[in-house]
């Protein structure tokens, strides 16, 4: 199930949100701060629409990744860019991704080392 997590990683890397449709649902949840937990296939693509328009360039790059068992991981990332009013972004993430039986991501959840950028 390792590669579900890298394949996710590539889909979320094209920064085309058509690539990440088909890992939610109306179940999935996710929450990437500084937004409060969003639940639903379609609430979550508009978040990443949004996200992805605040950068001119935006990449992750994910370090190793940990099975905690039962569908569940635990990983190291970094994501580096440019943003469209901030300049360069360079931030480290941990991040813990669980997928259902059909492997649509059921929770996702970041942690930022630096949440200054946000703001």
């Amino acid at each position: 199930m390792t590669c579900k997590v890298t394949a996710f990683m590539e889909d979320l890397n094209s920064l085309n949100v058509q690539n990440l449709e088909k890992w939610f649902n109306s179940e999935s949840k996710i929450w990437i701060p500084p937004a409060g937990e969003i639940i639903g296939a379609g609430r979550i693509l508009a978040l990443f629409r949004a996200i992805f328009r605040k950068y001119e360039k935006l990449e992750w790059k994910a370090g190793e990744i940990f099975n905690l068992g039962n569908n569940r991981y635990f990983y190291e990332s970094t994501s580096i860019g440019v943003m469209f009013k901030n300049g360069i972004y360079d931030n480290a993430i941990c991040t813990i991704i669980s997928f259902n039986e059909n492997g649509k991501i059921k929770f996702l959840s970041d942690y930022f080392k630096n949440t200054a950028c946000f703001h």
